[in-house]
């Protein structure tokens, strides 16, 4: 195991933790995967984070034959969707899937999200769809979700709970949070009423401008030594401020 493949390793891992300790999910529900050049790294099944080590981290080929997988572990029960979402989209770095309240709420509900606030145009489009209903791990709730995925970075799915992606795992990781966070505001702008719903020209307005919005990568740091400043030459002025003074007080 190289040490970039371990770092990421511990990344899965520390964001199990965290969603955990944050609310975002419950115990063993939830799971994550990574790309890792020609491999997919998945959290392994019903194993609690908190015992989780970077070698229990299953490892599964994105080419050749479907299902393989190595490690010590049997990959999440999830690892279909996980697979054929990194399968079918290259621009996707990193998989998070949880059951959190709100967002699972809905898809009980079997309720989409529409455009209800402007973090919409993180998704992609003007809605967050809910996919309809199939038992966990099954080849047809993969379909189901990849559908409800065409053209978005998230999808709920219907009495289950929801599935964010990113090109990176930290960017994944950003959009399941604001997913959950638009599933709260919308659930309960429901209980006052029916919320105003921004339109596809406002949320296209939006995601212009997300280029330079949410999570960026860091600048490079310049190599570049830095110039060192001038000295302070005013000896010649110091001088002269000295003899006018001398001046004046002699006058005096």
């Amino acid at each position: 195991m190289t040490r970039e493949e371990r770092q990421l390793r511990e990344a899965i891992i520390a964001k199990c933790r965290w969603m955990n300790a944050s609310g975002l999910n419950q115990g063993t529900s939830g799971n994550i995967s990574a790309r890792y050049k020609d491999r997919m790294l998945i959290t392994p099944s019903a194993t609690p984070y908190d015992a989780m080590k970077p070698e229990m981290i299953a490892a599964m080929p994105l080419e050749g034959e479907y299902g393989t997988w190595e490690g010590p572990l049997q990959p999440s029960t999830e690892w279909r969707f996980h697979l054929d979402i990194m399968r079918g989209r290259p621009d996707v770095g990193g998989v998070v899937h949880t059951h959190s309240t709100y967002a699972t709420v809905l898809a009980i509900a079997r309720k989409s999200i529409p455009a209800c606030h402007y973090m919409m145009a993180a998704f992609g489009g003007n809605d967050i769809r809910c996919a309809g209903y199939a038992r966990y791990g099954t080849a047809e709730l993969s379909e189901l979700a990849l559908q409800a995925l065409e053209g978005r970075n998230g999808c709920l799915l219907a009495n289950h709970g929801m599935i964010a992606v990113g090109a990176s795992l930290d960017k994944a990781m950003w959009l399941a949070v604001e997913l959950e966070t638009i599933a709260r505001q919308y659930y309960l702008s429901l209980a006052l009423g029916a919320p105003h719903i921004l339109s596809e020209a406002e949320i296209a307005e939006t995601a212009k401008g997300f280029s330079t919005y949410g999570l960026q990568a860091p600048k490079p740091k310049s190599n570049a030594k830095s110039s060192p400043k001038p000295a302070k030459a005013r000896p010649a002025k110091a001088a002269a401020r000295q003899r006018v003074e001398k001046k004046h007080s002699g006058k005096r």
